[in-house]
């Protein structure tokens, strides 16, 4: 019975899909990150002709992971890495909005150098935004490992198959959920204990947008939960810490809900 249990672990190794080492994509991440933002390298570059090396070799260690993956061939994985690298500069630009976005809206921080290198959210939002292009290349698991590796790192979950605006700030960001199919606009903040997701679905609608939009200019403060693909919070809302909604909210509302409504609803008291 040992020998038979051993055996099958042995075959389902033997014929199991080819994998990236998790920790590899985790340390050519880490990488491509200090090259885009000195904030987050601990490598001082002497020279053009070292910084130069050193991204040539991060291209080439991107070549090797995407080519271990079972799906991609040599040629493949080349021609995912010249399209991921040339998206690049545009990633960076939309990170560069989303710390400026953090900067302008909590008052404790002090500098840009400040948000990018200590700031949770932001973290977690550069490396879903580069989830997202491989999504979009269609790279199978590796933007999962990456997301779920800032979710380890932040307490932060993001989809890496949401669709997120430039301009997007997470403050304190501590438990934030924002599911698959989640689009969100312009500007938006979003605090610690958010949830974008979805209401219960067969699993045959995985496919269909099961989480909801938020549209642009939008504060969603700490702890709301908002779920369901049909529900769409109108630009320039506020929504208050802690409620619960499934249906739509129009532009420029605030919605709140707090202990003396709740118990003035409960007495049949006329609300002020």
């Amino acid at each position: 019975m040992e020998n038979s249990f051993i055996n099958h672990l042995y075959q389902a190794h033997r014929m199991g899909p080819r994998l990236p080492e998790p920790s590899l994509v985790c340390k050519w991440l880490e990488g491509l990150l200090g090259v885009l933002f000195p904030e987050f390298s601990n490598h001082r570059y002497h020279s053009q002709r070292e910084f130069n090396h050193h991204f040539s070799a991060l291209r080439l260690e991107l070549y090797h992971i995407l080519e271990s993956l079972e799906e991609f061939d040599g040629v493949m994985a080349e021609e995912v890495e010249n399209r991921f690298m040339h998206r690049i500069p545009q990633v960076r630009d939309v990170l560069m909005q989303d710390a400026h976005a953090i900067l302008k809206g909590d008052p404790a921080a002090i500098s840009l150098t400040e948000v990018i290198r200590t700031y949770p959210g932001f973290y977690a939002i550069a490396v879903f935004r580069l989830a997202h292009e491989f999504l979009h290349l269609e790279v199978p698991l590796i933007p999962r490992i990456l997301t779920e590796h800032a979710h380890s790192k932040t307490g932060v979950d993001i989809h890496p198959g949401a669709t997120i605006g430039p301009g997007f700030c997470i403050d304190h960001a501590t438990g934030v959920v924002i599911g698959e199919t989640c689009l969100i606009g312009k500007n938006v903040k979003i605090y610690q204990g958010v949830t974008l997701g979805a209401l219960s679905v067969r699993k045959e609608l995985a496919k269909t947008k099961r989480h909801p939009t938020i549209e642009d200019n939008v504060v969603i403060y700490a702890g709301a939960t908002i779920l369901g693909g049909d529900t769409i919070i109108g630009h320039d809302s506020i929504i208050g810490g802690n409620v619960w909604i499934t249906k739509s909210v129009a532009p420029h509302c605030r919605i709140y809900y707090t202990g003396y409504i709740r118990q003035q609803e409960a007495t049949g008291q006329q609300q002020p």
